[in-house]
């Protein structure tokens, strides 16, 4: 019998022997198991072959930042908010490598924020995980930038006053290329998600809706429960007129620039609006996102836009192939002498 360890098509091969440290029944279990499955597919894949020497994660602070410790990958695990800027100098460095970035609402949308958005501006070829609880988790129950207003925690006692990060929104208007939703109760859901993502080239963020059992139990119940999944979770299909329901009787039409979420029987079915995730203008995938208004809205889940554009290590790697013709091969050590310099004794 093959070892499972040595079989990169078997989940063994992709875990490693660290004791797993989350609360017992954290959202992030799950994604971590469509990780390691997905990458068992990616190995038996003749298109793909990912190895796990050819594959890393890199990620900052908080519980979710603790992915590296278990794939049985190359891994970083940095300092708070700076992965995607880490990340951005190893895929420039080796773009042939599968780099995955992974980070908590807390350490992508608040410290992070700067990095996250000029990652994704820049399309550098790395795929972002943005486990969404709305909590501060690691440090133990803070509102974060993407809690609802009047979310009283241990910082904001009174509620808090500050309106919150939509992540899709902010990543359409930073004009990353790819961007798309899932949660975790849904493994099927997350891989076939991942999968895209891991295929673009360029820049992608995958919003994950996760649950912290301990500091924000339940917060996406309404939505992402299996007995309310019919009636708020909007399911995007490429070329796909927009439809959900328990009786696929609710659908999405854009009007003005903007989403709203109809009767089929009010405005007919070919008012609906046919999803096209390679439209090069994000003003519909950005008016999309807009419908994820709250935890007590009907939510788009799936990929919301998947372009192509110049991405970024290549587009670096031409210009020096460019500076080499113009002016020849660089002299570090005259460059270094160069200017203004001077001897110490």
């Amino acid at each position: 019998m093959t070892d499972v360890f040595l079989d990169p098509t078997k989940r063994g091969h992709w875990t490693t022997d660290q004791d797993v440290r989350w609360c017992p029944g954290c959202g992030d279990y799950g994604i971590l198991a469509a990780m390691q499955f997905l990458h068992t597919e990616l190995a038996a894949d003749p298109a793909t072959e990912i190895k796990k020497e050819d594959t890393v994660f890199v990620s900052g602070i908080g519980c979710a930042a603790r992915f590296p410790y278990y794939m049985d990958t190359y891994g970083m695990h940095t300092i708070h908010g700076r992965s995607p800027a880490i990340a951005t100098g190893l895929a420039v460095a080796r773009p042939d490598l599968n780099i995955w970035v992974v980070g908590g609402d807390g350490d992508m949308l608040s410290i992070g924020g700067n990095h996250l958005i000029h990652a994704l501006r820049r399309n550098v070829n790395m795929t972002v995980l943005l486990f969404n609880n709305q909590i501060y988790g690691l440090t133990k129950g803070q509102y974060s930038p993407t809690s609802e207003v009047g979310k009283k925690t241990k910082s904001t006692p009174m509620g808090s006053i500050d309106p919150p990060f939509n992540p899709i929104s902010l990543a359409v208007g930073a004009r990353a290329n790819f961007v798309a939703r899932t949660h975790d109760l849904d493994r099927k859901h997350m891989i076939n998600v991942f999968r895209q993502a891991q295929a673009h080239n360029g820049s992608s963020l995958v919003e994950i809706y996760q649950n912290c059992n301990v500091f924000n139990d339940g917060v996406y119940d309404g939505i992402v429960k299996r007995a309310n999944r019919d009636e708020m979770m909007i399911n995007l299909v490429d070329g796909k007129p927009i439809r959900f329901g328990a009786e696929n009787d609710k659908g999405v039409v854009i009007e003005n620039g903007s989403a709203k979420v109809v009767n089929i029987a009010d405005v007919g079915e070919d008012a609906l609006h046919v999803h096209d995730q390679a439209n090069p203008d994000p003003s519909v995938s950005f008016a999309l996102s807009q419908l994820a208004n709250d935890v007590n809205s009907a939510t788009p889940f799936g990929v919301f836009r998947s372009v192509e554009h110049a991405e970024y290590a290549s587009a670096v790697s031409d210009q020096l192939v460019e500076a080499n013709n113009q002016m020849g091969p660089g002299d570090l050590d005259a460059l270094l002498k160069s200017g203004a310099t001077w001897e110490v004794d």
